[in-house]
């Protein structure tokens, strides 16, 4: 929560909704077509290739100094210039990224009395929700998230942190 911000408004899951067979979708989560102009449209025309920025961690570790100042380089721009980007060649294996991804599925299907256990608090951002709600009136997105403090281990959330799947607490240490 920033400074002088009010604390985020904690509101229901999307996948609760879409279960309850609702017929329309809520007006908090409908951006009107100026919205979306606003909020997408306001770009500069020269960025209209979007090749999301790639990382090579070993070219970064490599100790090959033209190789390791290319890839910094575009560390730089792509944090500077898009604020995320893919990173390759990291070393983590393709089957633990897969067991994560399992994990992670199975926790968004987690029954609701489960979620509940760790859903957001008013005053707090970690667990199932969304971040940034400060307003009834503001527009959401047709979404759910979960977020929680794994590293470093002195911004866990203790109580939260041992409600998640055991698998998922083993995946974050």
């Amino acid at each position: 929560m920033g400074i002088g911000s009010s604390p985020p408004i904690v509101v229901p899951s999307v996948h609760e909704l879409v279960k309850e067979n609702i017929s329309e979708i809520p007006n908090r989560y409908i951006r009107s077509t100026s919205n979306l102009d606003h909020e997408y449209h306001h770009r500069d025309d020269s960025t209209a290739n979007y090749n999301i920025p790639v990382i090579d961690v070993q070219g970064l570790l490599s100790g090959e100094t033209v190789l390791a100042d290319s890839e910094l380089h575009k560390l730089h721009s792509a944090c500077q210039d898009w604020g995320f980007f893919q990173v390759v060649n990291h070393g983590i294996s393709s089957l633990l990224i897969e067991k994560l991804k399992l994990e992670i599925h199975s926790l968004f299907q987690l029954p609701p009395d489960e979620k509940k256990k760790i859903w957001q608090v008013p005053g707090d951002m970690e667990g199932f929700g969304q971040q940034f709600v400060v307003s009834d009136d503001q527009k959401l997105d047709w979404s759910d998230m979960f977020y929680v403090n794994a590293l470093p281990t002195d911004l866990r959330n203790p109580q939260l942190f041992a409600r998640i799947p055991p698998v998922l607490r083993y995946i974050y240490t």
